[in-house]
C-alpha cells in the first residue's frame, strides 16, 4: 500500500505521510489508504500501548523498516500525541 510513496522517497529523497495511528492493535500494519480533500491519510495499526512514546516509537521502527531506512530518518513532525501524524522521511 506505500509503493507511491516508496516511489516518491527515491525519486526525491524525502517523503511526508500523514498517518492516522490506531495503538494497542495485535500487530503493526497498513490498514488502509484514505483520500480526503487535503491528499491521502495512511491508517496504520500500532502493536504498542500509547504509554511512555511506545507507539510513536513503534510507528518509526515500522515505516524505517518499510522504506529500508535507518530509524534516524523517521520523524515525527507534528501531532506526536494524538493519533492523527505528520511523518518526514529523509534519505
Amino acid at each position: 500500500m506505500l509503493e507511491s510513496y516508496k516511489k516518491q522517497f527515491l525519486r526525491d529523497g524525502e517523503v511526508y505521510l500523514r498517518v492516522k495511528a490506531r495503538p494497542s492493535a495485535s500487530r503493526t500494519m497498513v490498514k488502509q489508504v484514505l483520500a480526503d480533500e487535503e491528499g491521502e491519510i495512511i491508517k496504520i495499526d500500532v502493536a504498542a500501548p500509547a504509554v511512555k512514546n511506545k507507539a510513536n516509537l513503534a510507528l518509526i521502527n515500522f515505516l524505517a523498516k518499510e522504506f529500508a531506512i535507518r530509524r534516524e530518518s523517521v520523524k515525527i513532525i507534528g501531532g506526536a500525541g494524538d493519533r492523527f501524524k505528520l511523518v518526514k522521511i529523509v534519505k
